[in-house]
């Protein structure tokens, strides 16, 4: 994003506006040389390195010895030597304290004459952090700050997309397309925080902030229109393969809504982009510890590959078949039927037919569902082995319906009383391969008459 197209937040209210007398910043906020540059959070154990800055001892170790940096955060000096540089400020240590004191004091009295409204509180800490964010290199700390602010309710939501926060923030998101996230480890963090803000907002975020503001209307795009464009899809496709559990999250939050939108997923499935998109959304589903980020990646699937055929070669192609194949034995009744919507889906394609037909476990994972799970299952069971019978249909695959009981679960929906689409499929099966059936000795003797009676029964 450009910088003459970052959009800057509005001032901060006047003490006039709120009338609750001094700035609550003058109180609460720490003066800036008291604030660690990194985490931007007052210092406790301040020490200063060769270039004069000073940094809270926790933050400066981990910098130079966990994340392996040779310069100095805030001048970007080169420094060699680090355990003979980084001297305790005693100095410093003191006058926070004092200042510590002091506005315990001052927050004391004003809080005893007026206690400030949340609203007006929560305005300025949002245009303080979105100021922090667009000045500051190190944007983590602000950015956990802005979400846990966003979560509270609807106002601190609408009130973050009437500072243009949405358009901040989705800034900070589309760094991870310009810089090395292998080795600037900083950003990339900074992204999976922007993504924890923006999955907490509606899609139209900016159409639900209050009518009276004015900063409302002159923000800019929606945030389903920000997150739309390829280059925002591009950031959270990246996010999905490279990301922490709680970021993939996030993302495929912001994901399913998107599906259920009109969006147009043509970009996101071309090439081998789409193939790695499949693929991160297929490990997702595979995820046995987190059931809910599996449960929206199976949503997420589910809408797109419903919307075409091209959708789903890409699927099939990233190896959703096997991947689905696979996960079905142990999934519970809600899995279990999103999987078989998607077995379905991919089966109404040639190579996804051929891919669950020479899958070893293919027919014999579906067969099992059927008549064991729900009635939604069984249905979908029966489409699915319906396009089998139809398209692909080789001795062997009969042979392995008969064997791993598909057949006799069939049979037995024929006794269900009345008619319904799932028992007129089941009868063609039967006219179709029911001969072919009977043949076997391990067929039931006692159903050979009734096969023989649904057989001669005319359509």
């Amino acid at each position: 994003m450009d910088d003459k197209e970052t959009p800057k937040p509005p001032n901060s209210r006047s003490s006039s506006d709120t009338d609750i007398g001094p700035s609550m910043d003058e109180y609460d906020l720490p003066p800036h040389h008291f604030r660690c540059p990194i985490s931007m959070e007052l210092m406790t154990d301040p020490v200063t390195i060769s270039t004069g800055v000073s940094y809270e001892r926790k933050n400066i170790e981990k910098w130079f010895f966990t994340y392996n940096k040779r310069t100095c955060p805030a001048t970007m000096q080169p420094i060699s030597d680090f355990n003979s540089q980084i001297t305790p400020n005693h100095t410093l240590k003191r006058l926070i304290l004092s200042w510590q004191n002091k506005n315990k004091n001052k927050n004391h009295q004003i809080n005893h004459h007026h206690q400030p409204s949340p609203s007006s509180n929560k305005h300025d800490e949002i245009v303080s952090l979105l100021n922090t964010i667009q000045s500051s290199p190190f944007k983590v700390p602000s950015l956990k700050k802005l979400r846990s602010i966003v979560e509270i309710s609807d106002d601190t939501k609408n009130d973050f997309v009437s500072c243009s926060g949405v358009e901040v923030v989705v800034g900070i998101l589309h760094q991870i397309l310009v810089v090395d996230t292998s080795s600037d480890f900083i950003t990339f963090r900074a992204c999976e925080e922007a993504l924890g803000v923006l999955h907490q907002l509606p899609l139209s975020s900016s159409s639900s902030s209050p009518p009276s503001s004015s900063s409302s209307s002159s923000s800019s795009s929606s945030l389903s229109s920000l997150l739309s464009k390829p280059e925002s899809m591009r950031c959270m496709a990246i996010m999905l393969q490279r990301a922490s559990a709680d970021t993939r999250l996030y993302a495929v939050t912001i994901l399913r809504k998107l599906a259920k939108t009109d969006y147009d997923w043509g970009f996101m499935i071309q090439g081998n982009q789409g193939v790695g998109f499949f693929k991160s959304l297929l490990e997702m589903v595979s995820d046995e510890i987190s059931t809910k980020t599996s449960s929206c990646a199976l949503e997420v699937l589910i809408e797109i590959l419903s919307k075409s055929k091209k959708s789903r070669l890409r699927a099939i192609e990233a190896g959703a078949v096997c991947v689905l194949v696979e996960v079905l034995p142990d999934s519970n009744r809600p899995r279990c039927e999103r999987m078989l919507q998607l077995i379905k889906l991919l089966c109404e394609c040639a190579e996804g037919r051929l891919g669950l037909v020479e899958h070893g476990m293919g027919i014999a994972a579906i067969s099992k569902k059927m008549l064991q799970v729900s009635n939604v299952a069984t249905k979908i069971v029966v489409k699915i082995l319906w396009l089998i019978c139809n398209f692909h249909a080789t001795e062997r695959v009969l042979d392995e319906m008969l064997i791993c009981g598909a057949v006799k679960k069939l049979l037995a929906l024929l006794h269900i009383d009345g008619r319904s689409s799932t028992k007129d499929k089941v009868v063609k099966i039967f006219k179709l391969h029911g001969h072919y059936w009977s043949r076997f000795p391990c067929f039931p003797s006692d159903l050979k008459d009734f096969l023989g009676f649904v057989i001669s029964t005319p359509s």
